[in-house]
């Protein structure tokens, strides 16, 4: 499991070591449904708030922005070997002939397939194509997103390059212990996305999560993410505020690293995922 150290470059910004000894900060930026507030969101975030981990997608479209802001970042004097930005390959890509699109400018962007017309892939042939990114030095690491313990164990029988991170929802409504305990045991980092809570499952004003952040004088997203990072798993809360919102993500950590919530925050079963 990857342990959380202290990074050099800012002092309030934890990260996490992973296999390959590359490190990742514990509290990224979502970019998610941003749309036209990512270039500057993201380009606020890294230059005012501190930031070093920016997570996007091609399927989100939004990636010039996001280069446009990362390019503002570094003309501002932010180093780019200091930054971890995290893309993702869309279903509809998932050919090993198509795996080099997204890291090589592809003109134009997928739709996301309906429920149902995820089809198998060619599991092997598309980690293979990933694994020569990293030879080619296109990207420093390669990780998997939104997958299941099953598919997990079947890439691990056939991954030459070192599988740095898993990347999956994760917060008290939905704790994905199996998956989490299956990373674990394989030394594998996990970044969990929608740590506050997404769609229905409000958290931010669940009564459990409000009850813990007023008796420790703490805001709910503030408990919200302490919950992930003592885990053992990094963060990437989305937001359109990053200076704001930073602090508030970061504080309850930062400020009282030897406070802990307690392991569990009991949901009814209703709310808890199957």
């Amino acid at each position: 499991m990857a342990k959380a150290t202290f990074t050099p470059q800012n002092q309030q910004t934890e990260s996490f070591r992973l296999l390959s000894g590359h490190t990742i900060p514990a509290v990224g930026l979502g970019t998610w449904k941003s749309g036209s507030e990512a270039n500057n969101a993201v380009c606020t975030a890294i230059v005012e708030a501190g930031y070093r981990h920016v997570d996007t997608a091609a399927d989100y479209g939004i990636q010039e922005e996001v280069e446009r802001a990362l390019k503002a970042a570094m003309h501002a004097g932010v180093e780019r070997k200091d930054l971890f930005v995290t893309s993702k390959i869309w279903c509809t890509d998932l050919a090993p002939e198509r795996i080099h699109w997204s890291f090589r400018l592809k003109d134009g962007a997928s739709r996301p397939p309906k429920a149902g017309e995820v089809l198998e892939f060619d599991m092997e042939g598309v980690w293979r194509e990933m694994e020569r990114l990293v030879e080619d030095n296109l990207v420093r690491d390669i990780g998997i997103c939104n997958y299941t313990v099953k598919k997990l164990h079947r890439l691990l029988t056939f991954a030459q390059t070192t599988l740095s991170f898993c990347q999956m929802e994760m917060h008290p409504g939905r704790r994905n212990d199996k998956m989490l305990e299956a990373c674990k045991k394989n030394g594998i980092h996990v970044t969990a996305y929608s740590p506050l809570g997404s769609g229905s499952r409000d958290l931010i004003h669940h009564p459990t999560v409000e009850k813990i952040a007023n008796k420790l004088n703490k805001t709910p997203a503030q408990i919200l993410v302490k919950w992930a990072l003592q885990r053992g798993t990094s963060v990437i809360p989305k937001s359109t505020h990053p200076r704001q919102d930073q602090g508030e993500h970061t504080s309850v950590w930062v400020g009282n690293s030897k406070g802990r919530l307690p392991n569990t925050i009991q949901y009814p079963r209703s709310e808890t995922s199957v």
